[in-house]
């Protein structure tokens, strides 16, 4: 288990137990953990966004017929690959140090919300 991977776990634990308190936390994150646990939280939002938004587009590709649909979906794979592979790299270069789940957690976000804005762009509001 990676680093990383351990991370994830804590914070899925931590998440469960206390969502008043960790968002109160996130507020003005203190500790290196806070701020793990917090990048976690952003994670984990940016995804269900992404998850509505790949609804919505694939009812819209589907509209366009099973080839339109078979693409989307074979597209969004590919980006999924991207992106924690992207991710994966960027935080190894903190390789063992406590901002490395930070590092991968903010990246995840941020791909995952430029993805959701794709989606939206192209298939929900074009």
């Amino acid at each position: 288990m990676t680093h990383v991977q351990a991370f994830v776990i804590a914070a899925v634990v931590a998440l469960g137990a206390a969502p008043a308190a960790l968002a109160e936390m996130c507020d003005d994150p203190v500790t290196q953990s806070d701020m793990n646990q917090c990048a976690y939280r952003d994670l984990q939002s940016a995804d269900a966004l992404l998850n509505t938004a790949y609804k919505e587009a694939r009812a819209r590709a589907r509209a366009f017929g099973a080839e339109n649909a078979a693409q989307l979906l074979g597209a969004q794979r590919a980006w999924i690959a991207f992106r924690d592979a992207d991710c994966a790299a960027r935080a190894e270069q903190y390789a063992g140090g406590s901002i490395q789940p930070l590092i991968h957690a903010t990246c995840m976000t941020e791909l995952t919300e430029r993805r959701t804005q794709d989606l939206r762009q192209f298939y929900v509001t074009y």
